[in-house]
């Protein structure tokens, strides 16, 4: 699809956003303590909490946070910290919200772009 790692890994940061639903999805639970809201706590939690094993009653894999078992992460989530080429980028996202934001933001412009030709910028009034 033409991304980098860096937009592949500053647009899986929308993962911040919601939580797993079972019954839809096969995983369960939020990424964060505060689902609701857009900031880089995605990538703290990645990096700071202990992930272990665990199986939805989907039958899925996915990982919960150690201490509370509250959170979750899918295994593409894990591979952010497993891989070098994709950590660096998910290292300098937990220490820089602004950052993210940013990076974010360019990163889905492209998505939603992509396979479109002829854009135009228009003046709202």
């Amino acid at each position: 699809m033409g991304f980098n790692d860096q937009e592949i890994v500053a647009l899986a940061g929308a993962h911040a956003l919601g939580r797993g639903h079972v019954n839809y999805s096969g995983y369960d639970g939020p990424w964060t303590f505060t689902p609701t809201r857009f900031n880089n706590a995605y990538f703290d939690l990645l990096l700071r909490l202990e992930w272990v094993p665990q199986t939805t009653n989907a039958g899925n894999k996915q990982f919960t946070d150690a201490k509370t078992k509250t959170l979750m992460m899918l295994p593409s989530d894990l591979v952010l910290i497993q891989d070098s080429s994709f950590r660096k980028f998910t290292e300098m996202y937990a220490g820089d919200n602004a950052k993210f934001l940013k990076d974010f933001s360019k990163a889905f412009q492209k998505l939603e772009e992509l396979g479109t030709s002829n854009l135009r910028s228009v003046k709202l009034s």
